[in-house]
């Protein structure tokens, strides 16, 4: 069905109508339904689909969770039996009409409210850099001949003016090579679209207007040769993107061919609202002025690595080519004058090679590309800044500049606090932060909280949440048990990092005080400014917390964080970066020491200057007790009761009160369905075999198996049964069998299993190993007195392995 007026993003409608009889099968009946309906959107993924009809006592809510009901008026009595389903959102507004002749059910008036994307969002204006082999090589060859040291000599150690001498002298050489132009970006093109075909559809305008029915058939026909070839060209560039394993840009492809695009959640924003925005993210700077208590304070680390031995730093010439072999790793040692990292060429050229060229850039203007395409003719003078910064202590005021986009929270944003502050920083210190990075993390090693799962090598949210499910799990084993699980949340959590308490704790984990004078550094005096919808709003001075989206921030908050640890058999408090939960294993309801840390977590926040926010904190409490009493009693923190829920979204991950799966079941389903959509439109555009395989694996299986290790061997078989349909789906697009769920949980959990044997310092290390045969390579079943721990992580997995073993 073609009507008048159809917008650019759909092909056409398909209208499907349905009845389900009030004794049918609800669940055959939205099944037979979402066979036909996958069937069509493979078939056009691009149509406008609607489902309407008399449904009774059947939904689609949960079969066709991408699909939106738009009948909200009772249609027989007092309730809603007719429905329509779209998968368009926002299309539609119902209003109830009396009832046709003598029908028993009401009319339903559906008045289209959908707005064109082209309407949503108007066209942009922006200035490209037009890359090209010539323009890199050009450009190379202006860095090859610069004489940087002439540069260096005359600024001497004023870093500041260094860095920005140097910086404009690179934007200097791209703004003379690469060449520019202006481009206007339609939301609703497609991006096969070119200004030639733009061109024979304004000769086909013409034609229809002066009614000359020969030119128009004529066009239409040219038009529909380049819009097939502008398809094929496009279709083998996204296939050249999968084949180099860059599925960062199909995806991008992928969302512009969809329409699947972030809503514009910043209409109409001025350079007043960006500067209030900014001052409210820079909020916890001033309210932390006064000088926090000493280290002294906070528990001290059980273990430290010593300080380093004093070395002179290693210098090189600022061009690599007249430099003797550099060492492969820093130096471990510092002088009373410098730093003890002293990086060499080839760290600095490999870690400039790493950049990802599609980046934004940062303050300084300096892009992505720039510093990937010349690290071999960059890595010499920046190897000169870093070990100059590393020796002064001091980071150039241009790179601790951060721009600061908000990013929302919710789909609806109502205020400041739903805006995520992330900075762009620039990508030169960025790789000054992955060099000391590397050897930060070497240092504190021995310092960190061992139940901290994040930033840890071979450790991931999987082990976090396999960790805490089988610790609970086997508590519950024993009668009258019951577990309580606190899940905190901090107010933004990197922002409350106080340098000067983070200071005390590096020297405390055995950093030197060199490393820890240029840490500090870093994270004070940072200019910051809110970039939003082309309003730039005034600098600001930071000189707390640390700026999110940087390389040292996460690593940084875990050092923030290690010195409060509790692991007991009876409580544990584990973390993944700012996600903390404490855990507690009572028994015959003896919560005290639950309570006992719970409070001292919140005191040592306090302590600590984090500021938890007990309206987001949640509670989750798993008690399969008959008898339930007395009744488990609310924690209070800063004088709120927190509230218990039924259900938490862990990790990415959602954990109910029943340990069953089912909430998790639904969220997976849902995101499966809309990832599949994505892979029914690149079939379409004639990609096949391999390639489309690649982008199954990387997007679809993706968030269809994610956690799968946590949730394989617990899942019902009636949410098996779903997933392994749209696995089908998947199937039948890519035209070759596909593993179901069951086959990919058991891949996957004897490969965590073996991970578990492996990394001796896994949380879960000693568990395994205890679980170990003295007579052969197998490993011995863990008691189970319940189906529930029978068929979680660790049980299934010794099963398997043995199974494997044996074969």
């Amino acid at each position: 069905m073609r009507p008048y007026y159809l917008p650019r993003e759909f092909s056409h409608v398909i209208a499907i109508t349905a009845y389900v009889p009030p004794s049918a099968n609800a669940d055959a009946a939205c099944d037979s339904l979402h066979s036909v309906v996958s069937r069509l959107q493979t078939q056009s993924p691009r149509a406008l689909l609607i489902i309407s009809g008399d449904f009774n006592h059947a939904s689609l809510d949960s079969t066709l969770p991408t699909f939106t009901q738009y009948v909200t008026c009772p249609t027989r009595d007092n309730k809603t039996l007719d429905l329509l389903y779209a998968n368009a959102e926002e299309a539609y507004s119902s209003s109830p009409l009396p009832p046709l002749g003598r029908s028993d059910h009401n009319l339903v008036h559906l008045v289209p409210v959908y707005e064109p994307l082209v309407r949503r969002e108007p066209p942009a204006t922006r200035t490209v850099q037009r890359w090209s082999e010539e323009s890199e090589e050009a450009l190379k060859d202006c860095f090859e001949s610069t004489v940087w040291e002439v540069i260096c000599d005359d600024h001497g150690e004023d870093i500041d003016s260094l860095t920005t001498c140097i910086t404009d002298y690179i934007n200097f050489c791209v703004d003379n090579t690469v060449p520019t132009r202006t481009v206007r970006c339609f939301s609703n093109n497609k991006p096969w679209i070119t200004s030639e075909i733009k061109a024979v559809l304004k000769q086909k305008r013409r034609a229809f207007k002066s009614r000359d029915k020969e030119e128009l058939k004529r066009v239409q026909r040219e038009l529909r040769g380049l819009i097939r070839n502008g398809k094929d060209s496009y279709r083998q560039k996204m296939e050249n993107q999968l084949q180099q394993n860059n599925v960062g840009e199909v995806w991008r492809g992928l969302r512009t061919i969809s329409g699947h695009k972030h809503q514009n959640s910043l209409p109409g924003r001025d350079v007043r609202w960006a500067n209030e925005l900014n001052h409210f993210f820079n909020r916890f700077d001033s309210a932390m002025r006064q000088s926090p208590t000493s280290a002294a304070d906070s528990p001290t680390p059980t273990a430290a690595v010593p300080p380093l031995t004093p070395q002179t730093l290693h210098t090189s010439s600022i061009h690599p080519a007249h430099s003797s072999p550099p060492p492969t790793t820093a130096s471990n040692t510092h002088s009373t004058q410098g730093s003890s990292l002293s990086l060499s060429t080839t760290q600095v050229r490999r870690e400039l090679r790493r950049i990802k060229a599609k980046k934004a850039a940062g303050p300084d203007g300096i892009s992505s590309r720039v510093v990937r395409s010349c690290a071999d003719q960059l890595c010499g003078v920046m190897e000169h800044l870093f070990n100059l910064s590393l020796r002064l202590g001091r980071v150039p005021q241009l790179w601790k500049a951060s721009c600061v986009v908000p990013v929302p929270k919710t789909s609806c944003p109502k205020d400041l606090n739903s805006y995520r502050p992330v900075a762009l920083t620039s990508h030169l210190m960025k790789t000054l932060e992955r060099l000391v990075l590397a050897q930060l993390r070497r240092l504190v090693s021995s310092s960190l909280d061992p139940l901290q799962f994040a930033y840890q090598p071979g450790i991931g949210a999987d082990d976090a949440i396999i960790h805490l499910l089988h610790r609970s799990l086997a508590h519950l084993e024993t009668a009258g048990s019951t577990v309580r699980i606190m899940f905190f949340d901090f107010s933004s959590a990197f922002n409350t990092i106080l340098p000067s308490v983070l200071k005390d704790k590096l020297e405390n984990s055995g950093v030197d005080h060199h490393l820890t004078t240029w840490i500090l550094d870093y994270l004070t005096d940072r200019p910051q400014y809110v970039r939003t919808q082309g309003c730039v709003s005034d600098r600001v001075v930071c000189s707390t917390g640390a700026p999110q989206g940087t390389v040292l921030a996460p690593f940084l908050f875990t050092i923030y964080t290690a010195d409060f640890s509790h692991n007991s058999t009876q409580c544990f408090l584990q973390k993944f970066s700012d996600d903390s939960a404490v855990v507690g294993l009572i028994t015959d309801g003896d919560d005290k020491e639950y309570r006992g840390l719970t409070q001292d977590f919140v005191d040592w926040c306090q302590l600590n200057y984090l500021q938890i926010n007990a309206s987001k904190t949640k509670e989750l409490v798993v008690d399969f007790r008959r008898h339930k009493h007395p009744p488990l009693q609310p924690l209070n923190i800063q004088g709120m009761d927190i509230e218990a829920v039924d259900s938490y979204r862990y990790l990415g991950v959602h954990l109910n009160n029943k340990l069953d799966w089912t909430h998790n079941s639904d969220a997976l389903y849902r995101k499966g369905q809309s990832r599949l959509y994505l892979l029914r439109r690149l079939r379409s555009f004639g990609v096949e075999g391999p390639l489309l395989k690649t982008f199954y694996d990387s997007v679809v299986a993706s968030a269809i198996f994610y956690g799968v290790v946590c949730w394989g061997g617990s899942i019902s078989a009636g949410d098996r049964k779903r997933l392994n349909r749209l696995i089908r789906r998947a199937s039948s697009v890519l035209g070759c069998p596909l593993d179901p769920v069951e086959v990919v949980s058991d891949r996957r959990m004897v490969a965590k299993l073996s991970s578990l044997l492996d990394n001796i310092s896994h949380p879960m290390h000693e568990t395994v190993t205890a679980l170990s045969s003295s007579f052969s390579g197998r490993l011995r079943h863990p008691r189970c007195g319940t189906e529930r721990f029978r068929r979680s992580f660790l049980p299934t997995a010794v099963r398997l392995y043995n199974k494997d073993f044996c074969s």
